[in-house]
Formats: C-alpha cells, sequence, structure tokens
C-alpha cells in the first residue's frame, strides 16, 4: 500500500506532532499484517526545511517543501492520504482527486480559530464559543486582537470542519478529544511509547524536595501557575526548590518575575538540556508538575515521564485526566492553591508518591504501547484503503 504521510512540522523541528509523526513513520515501515515488513510503502511530506538533519538515515524518504506539481503527484500516487493535523491544503487535493484521506487531529483547529481552545487575552481554556456558535469570542481571541486576521482565522475553522467531515476517517489520541471535535467516522487510537523499564529512582542526596517542571515557557504550559504555588509553599515555611528545563518566549519576564518575588534561590531555569542531564535530574526529583493551561490534547511530556516511574501531579484538563486514570494526581486547573496542597500531600506521604509512580509506569506500558499506536493506524489504512474493508 503505498501511503503519504504529511506533517507539516517536522525533524529537525521539535514538539510533540514531530515526535509521533516520526514514531508512526518508522513504525509502519516494519508493520505487516502477513509476518513480513513491507505492507507500507511509506513517504513523508513535510513543509519543514532539512536543516542539517540527515534524512537519510531514515527507513522512509522524505519530500521536504514540495511544491504545487510535487505534491500533487504525490497525492495522485499514493493509495492512501494521512495528514497529521488540519492542514486545509493536502486535504483538499485529497478529497479533489478522490483519495481515502485521513486527518490525525493533534490541536483543536476545526473547533477553534487559534486551534489551542484558549482565550486571550485572558488566559483561560476556553469553554467552545465556536461549537457553541458565539463567534464574537472568537473574534476577540488574540493577545492583540487584529480584526482581519481574526476573521481569517475564524473563516479557515470553517473550512477545515467541512473538509474534516468528508474525509474517510479521523483520528484522536483520546476519546475526550473525540467528544469535542463531533467529527464523523473517528477513531481513537492513543499515541504511543516505545516499551522502557522504569528510571532507576536514586534516593535524594538534598534534604530539599525537587519539583520539575518540563516543557515549552508559554502561556499556555502554565509555568506562571507553579510559581505562585512555590510562593505560597514558601509562605507556608515549605521550602522546595524547582527546576524549569525547557525554553520559550516567556522565559525572561518569569524569571524576573521569580526574581521579584525573591524565588531566584528556589527556582532554577535550566534552558534546554541533553537528554542523558534530563535523565541525571529526573532522577532525583521527587514530582513532575505538568501545569497546562489548555491547549493539550493527549501530554506526551506527562506520558514519557509515568513511563520513567516518576510520579505526576498534573491539572485536571480532559486528556490528562483520560491518560492519567489513577496512576497519578491532578489539581484544578489555574489554581494556585490547589497545587500548592497537592504538593504538600504528596511530598508528605513518600509511600503514595512511589506507588503512583510504579502505577505510571504500569499504565503507559500496558495501556499505551508503541505497537498498539502502530497497529491502530495500520488497521485504519487498510479499512479505507481501495479494496479494503469497509467499517
Amino acid at each position: 500500500m503505498k501511503l503519504l504521510l504529511y506533517s507539516h512540522f517536522f525533524a529537525p523541528s521539535i514538539g510533540g506532532v514531530e515526535t509521533v509523526v516520526m514514531s508512526l513513520a518508522a513504525g509502519l515501515c516494519k508493520c505487516s499484517s502477513s509476518g513480513s515488513p513491507g505492507e507500507f510503502e511509506l513517504t513523508l511530506v513535510t513543509q519543514t526545511p532539512r536543516g542539517s538533519f540527515d534524512d537519510s538515515s531514515l527507513p522512509f524518504p522524505v519530500v521536504r517543501q514540495p511544491g504545487f506539481s510535487s505534491l500533487l503527484t504525490l497525492i495522485r500516487s499514493a493509495d492512501v492520504i494521512h495528514v497529521a493535523g488540519a492542514a486545509i491544503f493536502p486535504i483538499l487535493l485529497g478529497l479533489v482527486l478522490r483519495k481515502p484521506v485521513v486527518v490525525e487531529h493533534h490541536g483543536f483547529q476545526t473547533i477553534c480559530p487559534t486551534g489551542q481552545l484558549f482565550q486571550e487575552p485572558a488566559n483561560i481554556p476556553c469553554p467552545g464559543h465556536f461549537m457553541a456558535e458565539r463567534y464574537t469570542y472568537c473574534l476577540a481571541c488574540a493577545p492583540i486582537p487584529k480584526p482581519l486576521s481574526s476573521a481569517r482565522l475564524w473563516l479557515l475553522t470553517f473550512l477545515r470542519r467541512f473538509l474534516c467531515q468528508h474525509v474517510a476517517s479521523n483520528i484522536t489520541p483520546t476519546q475526550w478529544l473525540d467528544g469535542l471535535l463531533q467529527l464523523p467516522r473517528t477513531e481513537t487510537v492513543p499515541h504511543g511509547l516505545a516499551p522502557s523499564p522504569p528510571l532507576v529512582r536514586l534516593p535524594a542526596l538534598r534534604p530539599v524536595p525537587v519539583l520539575v517542571f518540563l516543557g515549552r515557557i508559554v502561556t499556555t504550559k502554565g509555568l506562571l501557575i507553579l510559581l505562585q504555588a512555590v510562593r505560597l509553599l514558601l509562605q507556608q515555611n515549605r521550602t522546595v526548590e524547582l527546576q524549569v528545563v525547557g525554553d520559550g518566549p516567556e522565559r525572561a519576564s518569569l524569571e524576573r518575575l521569580a526574581e521579584e518575588c525573591k524565588l531566584a534561590t528556589q527556582v532554577h531555569f535550566l534552558g534546554r538540556l541533553p537528554d542523558s542531564q534530563v535523565d541525571d535530574l529526573l532522577a532525583t526529583a521527587d514530582l513532575l508538575i505538568v501545569p497546562s493551561l489548555g491547549g493539550e490534547v493527549f501530554g506526551m511530556v506527562m506520558a514519557e515521564n509515568m513511563l520513567r516511574g516518576i510520579p505526576i501531579l498534573a491539572s485536571d484538563l480532559g486528556a490528562f485526566v483520560e491518560v492519567l486514570g489513577n496512576a497519578g494526581l491532578t489539581f484544578k486547573t489555574r489554581d494556585p492553591a490547589d497545587l500548592a496542597r497537592q504538593i504538600v500531600q504528596l511530598l508528605d506521604d513518600p509511600a503514595t508518591a512511589r506507588r503512583l509512580g510504579l502505577e505510571g509506569h504500569h499504565r503507559v506500558s500496558n495501556s499505551f504501547p508503541l505497537s498498539r499506536m502502530i497497529e491502530g493506524h495500520a488497521q485504519v489504512y487498510r479499512q479505507i484503503a481501495p479494496g479494503g474493508t469497509s467499517r
């Protein structure tokens, strides 16, 4: 089967979509319904420049930034088109050429003009204004309102939704997202991770508990809420150390805020670190905090660290609740007081923290294996391909 996998973003770009697409493409190259590899002849198409990345190291060809005629030829020659994210142009071309098109939803682009389901400049989760036809909220949603830009995004959301209502299959990584999008012919195929033994938990050598934040430093990731919680803990004479791993546009302003709040000795901004250093840091960390405010459809950072056996404390977003199950704790989104209370609860109950770490590892290993993700996609392709088994 000739499979064209279109992902606007791909390596060397770094992000959740890129990680999932890379794992999926590599896994499909080994996939077979008959016991031998080679069932899928996969070509990956992306708009991301190659830079210094070595495409020849991959087990599939990569076509970068194709022109219109090249993309048209690639789509025409494919049996199935998989679009990672609701990218209008490849979906439209696939439908015009009467190809079976699969859209995998990595965001909220079919129900939210910004794709984040997050209200700006209020910086609060969106209750679903677009689907409720409260369009004035959508047109005003931006850090700095720009009427023409907002109107364009609003109109494109209608087009994306229309196109996705006519594709052969939609895929979501969580049932929660499926319920929000309300699109026909939707399959839930959770993201998957390769099997891994739990990270060896080393005894902490420091008397001060270590909390870790791991991710991009942008508003939706909620680092400000975590800083406010650390400040509350200090006011309660509870000393903790927060290690912030990652970078982003809000790093400088949050570093200044930490200094102004006299948190500079407790909060350390480490920037991006090599994987080996991240592993060393997490080996002695007490908790990983995931305080996102919105924009999450699965929570890959959370799942990756559950697999490491680290206790997770996350905001109670729908996707996080589904992925965590009973193998982690949640706090009320945007509530630093509740976050501080939950941190104290886990730090004062190390037995529960250890249990959650072990249960998190088992949950990801059993419920979100990479093999399940690969086979779930393969089954969708087989069903919609010409001559496949219809559902």
